[in-house]
Parts: structure tokens; sequence; C-alpha cells
């Protein structure tokens, strides 16, 4: 082989070799995790994240999910992405509430006005600051990217609950957050917490009478075969998460960072149009499927739930006449 066509070829093979990462360079996959199935909203939004990243980086980051709490329900998955064993988790402000406390007010039942008033309330300067100080707390080990839609929550269980006095006796299973509890007992009913992937089971049999959660919840989770009566009583309106392992974080390039950041912004407005649309499709199913939609008087659980906004509401005056000052 004269040198000239040995250098050409080496040239060609150099120049194959760089423009196909995808195949010559080392891949970076990142685990991602939710509790829900393929197809939810939450989801939908961070597998279209990571086709762009894959598109943008041309093969060199792609983003793996594991839907239907494949890596455990979202403790667990909290803990994976703290060790740098998973990258993303979408997860419920409540679990970030010990970390950040001022979390907490989301907590609150009725904080909201309703649901354009909560978004409105993330999308601004205070649902910046919250995300700010979890990611800067050395205690989470979490860079958190973003909101998530989560609906409101009404009670579901084989009975109508218009008022207060319906929940007398029925036990009804909350997140697993004293506050949640607190809040039910004051709503009439027996607040039991108990874990999202225990749930299921224990509405199966009669372990407890019934749950709250959103339409779409109600429909992806079959938990619509068990308990055929959705009350609208709107007690919490709770925005959701999705965060990013610190460890994983801290060994990325600036360059990785910002292209994150951008498709997470991107995300976090797909995913509340994807939310919109599935609550509609949700509810029309459920009403096909069997599942009575019951209208509650939520001033009466309104004032019923005033002594949770005063016991847990009263450090956090401040900050709660801001969220009632976001128009």
């Amino acid at each position: 082989m004269t040198i000239r066509r040995f250098l050409f070829a080496a040239g060609a093979t150099l120049s194959l070799w760089c423009a196909a990462p995808a195949v010559g360079l080392a891949q970076t996959v990142w685990k991602a995790s939710d509790v829900h199935p393929l197809g939810y909203p939450t989801v939908e939004a961070i597998q279209r994240m990571g086709k762009k990243l894959e598109a943008a980086t041309n093969g060199r980051i792609r983003i793996q999910m594991y839907p239907s709490m494949q890596l455990g329900g979202e403790k667990e998955m909290i803990e994976q992405a703290q060790l740098g064993a998973l990258q993303i988790a979408r997860i419920s402000v409540g679990a970030m509430g010990p970390v950040v406390d001022e979390l907490n007010v989301f907590n609150l039942p009725f904080v909201f006005r309703d649901e354009a008033h909560m978004r409105k309330v993330i999308d601004g300067p205070i649902g910046q600051e919250l995300l700010d100080r979890i990611t800067a707390s050395p205690q989470s080990r979490l860079v958190v990217l973003g909101w998530m839609d989560a609906g409101t929550r009404n009670v579901y269980s084989n009975k109508p609950v218009a008022k207060p006095a319906d929940l007398k006796g029925m036990k009804i299973r909350m997140m697993g957050n004293p506050l949640f509890v607190e809040t039910m007992n004051a709503m009439g009913g027996h607040g039991v917490a108990m874990g999202f992937n225990e749930l299921f089971g224990a509405l199966q049999t009669g372990v407890v009478d019934g749950a709250e959660n959103n339409p779409p919840t109600l429909l992806a989770q079959n938990h619509y075969t068990v308990s055929k009566v959705y009350s609208f009583t709107g007690h919490l309106i709770i925005p959701e998460i999705f965060v990013f392992s610190r460890r994983t974080w801290d060994a990325m390039s600036k360059e990785d960072q910002q292209l994150l950041r951008k498709v997470s912004r991107e995300a976090q407005l797909e995913q509340r149009a994807l939310w919109d649309a599935y609550v509609g499709e949700a509810t029309t199913k459920l009403k096909a499927a069997g599942v009575q939609f019951v209208e509650a008087d939520k001033a009466a659980f309104y004032t019923a739930t005033q002594p949770i906004r005063d016991k847990y509401g009263a450090k956090y005056a401040a900050l709660l006449q801001r969220i009632q000052d976001t128009k």
C-alpha cells in the first residue's frame, strides 16, 4: 500500500470513528423511574426528554425509563438517586418536606384556590425559590430539574362523600406524612398512612375503605376496579417535582448540565399539556367503566380543615400570604 493510500484509509477510519459516537464511543445511559405506568404524563414527559437528549448528543446520552415501581416506591427511588444508582426520579413534594421545611406549605389543605392558581405559584418566584433550596441543601443530595402537575386530589371509595359526616368511620389511605393523616381526620374520616405500592391490595381486602388522588391515578393504577365512587372534595392540590442525582450531576460537564436544564424546562411544560389531556381522557374512561362522580361541599371541607392550616401554617404566615397574593 502506498503512503498516500495508507494515509487516506487511516483518515477515513478516523472520520467514521468521530462521526459515530453512538457506535464507537462510550454511551451514557441514565436511569429514570416513576411509580406510574408507560403512557402516564409524568413518564411520557421524561421519555420525550430522553429523546431530545439523545438527539442533541448524537446518541452519547440517553434515558432508560423504569415505570410502574420497577425500582421501588418514591422512598426507594430517592435513596437510589442520592447514591447515583438512579439519575432521574419523579417524586411528590411531601417526600421532600423534611429537607426543605417550607415545601410543607404546599401540603396544606386548600392552600391553592384551584389548579390555575397553583401553576401561577410554581411558575413564579415562589416556585423557583423552593426548587433552589432543595438543590442547595446538602441533605437532599439531589438537583431539582422542575415541577410537574399532579392535579387535584379527591376521595374515592364505594360510597359518596359529599360532606364531612359521610367520612365517619371510613379508613382512607393517605401519603405517609402526619399532616396528611391529620387532614383526613379533620375532614371526618380516619387517615391511614400507607405506601402507594401497598394500596391496591389494601383496597381489595378492605384494609382501607378508600383513598384520595387524581382521576388519572385512579385509572392508571386500576383502583377504579375496587373503588367505584369518586367524590370531588378537592382538599389537596400538590405539585410534584422531578429530581436528578447530585452525584451524577457533579461529574457532568457544564455543557451537559446546561443542556439538561434546557430540556427539563421543556419537559415541565410538555407534561402540563399531557396532563390536561390525560385528565379528560381518564375521566371519560372512568365514567364508561361505571365510576360515579359526585360533587362535594368543598366549603364544608375547607371549614373542617381550618385547624390544620392554623396548626401547620402558623410559621409560614409570610409565605402563605405571598401564595394568596399570587394572581
